[in-house]
């Protein structure tokens, strides 16, 4: 039987068997990343140069922006390349790099997305209070929070999957390093890395969207006692582009990683997998963007700016 250690490399399938390039997804994956890099680099340039949008809000939403560029940047130009070369191998070490990045990544997201949720409820519920409440060290405080325990979330997953043994094919059939297809080809139990991954992802997701559900059910309590109907307008707008954010990734992430692994039909899972590693990374940036009448304000400052110089 071959253990882990003498395994070296595993081969991306991605969307078929076969070494023949895959043109169409590789086109689809370029098209997608490049709007990608595009829109968050826009996004947090804005952010930067506009001192209107320097409030915790558009903190974590520059943060968001930054995250979706390395979250999507770990997975994509992998993939396009072995879309497109004679092989699609990837060292072991390299898998586990990129598997641990990923996770770090994915968790971090679903933490600023909480983070973003209790500044609503803040600047809602306890107006007079936000100041102290969102000061820029309490902000730090949880973005470093966010990192940190996604960090230990990662290094425990990417420590329990690859130091499993690995027999037999080492044929990934995804496009990416991702626990599904990895658990596929140990030749050993499963059960308590499956346990752990079940564990862990369950708590992140449960813990974080607890946090957007108690935010949200005391915002729109909140927003229900504003006599003004303007008022109560601007006070969803102010969280509906979020919402949006929210209910994407978590309805992805969600149905990825808490069903039993005989649920997860290879094929469905990259569909699911390409939408919230490719799809939801391009669409934040476009959702916030187009849902905030401050960062279309700013936009059109900045390019008035330029065409006016």
């Amino acid at each position: 039987m071959r253990n882990h250690t003498a395994l070296t490399e595993f081969i991306l399938l991605g969307f078929g068997s076969g070494l023949a390039p895959h043109v169409v997804p590789f086109l689809v994956f370029l098209v997608i990343y490049m709007t990608t890099v595009l829109v968050n680099t826009i996004m947090v340039f804005l952010i930067r140069v506009s001192s209107r949008l320097h409030t915790p809000m558009y903190f974590f939403l520059t943060n968001l922006s930054l995250l979706d560029l390395c979250y999507s940047s770990t997975i994509a130009p992998k993939a396009m390349m072995s879309f497109l070369a004679g092989s699609k191998t990837i060292s072991f070490i390299g898998c586990a790099t990129q598997f641990f990045f990923f996770g770090l990544f994915a968790a971090t997201e679903a933490f600023i997305l909480a983070a973003m949720a209790y500044d609503r409820y803040t600047a809602i519920c306890n107006p007079l209070l936000y100041p102290i409440a969102m000061s820029k060290q309490v902000c730090v405080q949880l973005l470093v929070g966010s990192y940190v325990c996604s960090g230990v979330n990662s290094m425990v997953q990417t420590v329990f999957t690859f130091t499993l043994c690995f027999c037999g094919s080492n044929e990934i059939d995804h496009f990416f390093c991702d626990i599904p297809p990895l658990l596929s080809l140990s030749c050993t139990n499963t059960d308590i890395n499956e346990l752990v991954m079940f564990t862990l992802s369950g708590l992140i997701i449960v813990s974080t969207s607890m946090v957007i559900l108690v935010s949200y059910a005391y915002i729109i309590s909140a927003i229900l006692k504003i006599r003004s109907a303007e008022g109560r307008r601007r006070a969803f707008s102010t969280c509906t582009s979020h919402m949006m954010s929210v209910s994407l990734f978590y309805g992805t992430v969600t149905f990825m990683y808490t069903q039993p692994s005989p649920l997860s039909a290879p094929a469905q899972s990259k569909v699911v997998s390409v939408f919230y590693t490719l799809v939801i990374p391009m669409l934040n940036p476009l959702i916030y963007s187009l849902r905030n009448k401050d960062v279309k304000e700013a936009l059109g400052r900045t390019i008035s700016s330029v065409f006016l110089k």
